[in-house]
């Protein structure tokens, strides 16, 4: 017979066992996944915010004010030259520019939409002339030359990017033309900080550009059609006679025609 004091204590002894519990492997796991996903997370924002910082500080000399009005100055190989402004043509009309791209002189009433447009076909260029006499930056490449990443970098600079246009120009004499009004820069790398520098120096640069305030935006179809643009025609010699009328760059205009606001020379 079990005495009271035997069942009593064998009670106690069950009572006594510790029930040890597995630990939880997999959800220390996970939450230390968690947590080195956030810390990479905000490690590369603080990355990419010093990056942007460092980016901006190195453009600062470039930037316009009231004391540096041509910051482009700065940038080797910029050349530069005065042009009038507001002297435009007709579609008609092919102009025999001196400079190949173009840098200024007479234009198209009808300006190349220029607000981040990328074209991926050569483009009139006297259409391109009167987008650059309204502030903006154009990017000429030599599409035998530029391609692959190195377009891409352009690209980059230049998608959706306000006052910013980029198209081929076939048979340039360097990979990257860089133009604004009177302004233009070629070189041979797309890497080449100089381009951000030239942006930064001349896109609406209010001290270099004759139409201040002037729309980059899409005329539409029967003016400029972004979606189906003139074609790219060479540049004529000044002596060409081909039954197209062909004006200098800076000669009295034949066939001059308003501005697409309806301003003449605007």
């Amino acid at each position: 017979m079990v005495s009271g004091k035997n069942s009593k204590s064998a009670r106690n002894a069950r009572n006594a066992v510790v029930v040890q519990r597995s630990t939880p492997w997999g959800l220390i796991a996970g939450i230390l996944v968690v947590v080195l996903f956030a810390g990479a997370i905000f490690g590369y924002a603080f990355y990419q915010s010093n990056e942007k910082s460092a980016a901006t500080a190195a453009l600062a000399p470039f930037t316009p004010t009231e004391t540096n009005k041509d910051p482009s100055a700065q940038i080797q190989g910029v050349q530069t030259i005065p042009y009038s402004a507001g002297d435009h043509i007709t579609p008609d009309v092919r102009v025999a520019y001196t400079h190949s791209p173009p840098l200024g002189g007479k234009h198209d009433g009808f300006w190349a939409a220029c607000n981040g447009v990328v074209y991926p076909t050569a483009v009139r260029q006297e259409n391109l002339v009167h987008s650059i006499e309204h502030g903006a930056v154009w990017i000429a490449y030599n599409p035998d030359q530029v391609s692959g990443a190195a377009l891409d970098t352009l690209k980059a600079k230049v998608s959706n990017q306000p006052y910013m246009v980029m198209a081929p120009y076939p048979g340039l004499d360097q990979p990257i033309s860089l133009q604004s009004w009177a302004h233009q820069l070629k070189l041979s790398d797309a890497n080449d900080p100089r381009i951000d520098q030239f942006i930064a120096a001349l896109k609406l640069n209010r001290f270099t550009y004759p139409e201040v305030g002037a729309s980059c935006d899409s005329l539409g179809a029967g003016r400029f059609d972004e979606d189906n643009p003139p074609a790219f025609v060479p540049t004529p010699p000044a002596s060409a006679v081909n039954g197209t009328t062909i004006v200098d760059e800076t000669s009295q205009s034949t066939g001059v025609q308003p501005d697409a606001t309806g301003t003449p020379g605007s």
